[in-house]
């Protein structure tokens, strides 16, 4: 396949909160990526459960607002990737977390993913849209480029 197609294959799906618990694997998936990438910080993401990260995002929610993105093997019907992004009251949107298992990566389903939630930050009016990526995993830059960020800082935290 090309960059850009769809893999037939998948369904995508999107909603709210109530959808949280349905990355829970896939979360934990790109838990332990970060975790084997980020040498500095590995205690953090051994010690970051879903729980905690859900804990977060709810409250989050509480004053903004949450979409979640999801894309499903139409065979299996095992959900195989996800997005979060937010939009808050100041009219910034975040992509919060992306993920595709590693057998379905290379096929479009990120692409398709990050465009239906920067379509939807857009559709909220979002004036500013961003993106956090942990150290370690700065291979993802030029994917993020294609769709119009750019690093804007470097943040360091003593360890």
């Amino acid at each position: 396949m090309k960059e850009g197609d769809r893999m037939p294959n998948i369904d995508y799906d999107s909603g709210g909160i109530d959808m949280l618990d349905s990355i829970k694997e896939l979360w934990e998936q790109l838990n332990q990526h970060h975790r084997v990438l980020s040498p500095y910080f590995e205690h953090h993401y051994k010690n970051f459960t879903f729980e905690k990260r859900k804990k977060s995002l709810v409250e989050k929610a509480q004053h903004a607002e949450l979409r979640i993105d999801l894309a499903s093997d139409k065979i299996s019907g095992k959900y195989v990737g996800y997005c979060i992004s937010t939009m808050n009251n100041e009219n910034t949107g975040e992509i919060e977390s992306i993920f595709i298992n590693n057998e379905y990566r290379g096929q479009g389903i990120e692409d398709q993913l990050i465009s239906r939630a920067l379509s939807w930050l857009g559709e909220k009016g979002a004036q500013k849209k961003t993106v956090s990526v942990s150290v370690g995993n700065e291979q993802v830059f030029a994917f993020y480029e294609r769709y119009g960020f750019r690093p804007r800082m470097t943040m360091l935290e003593q360890v």
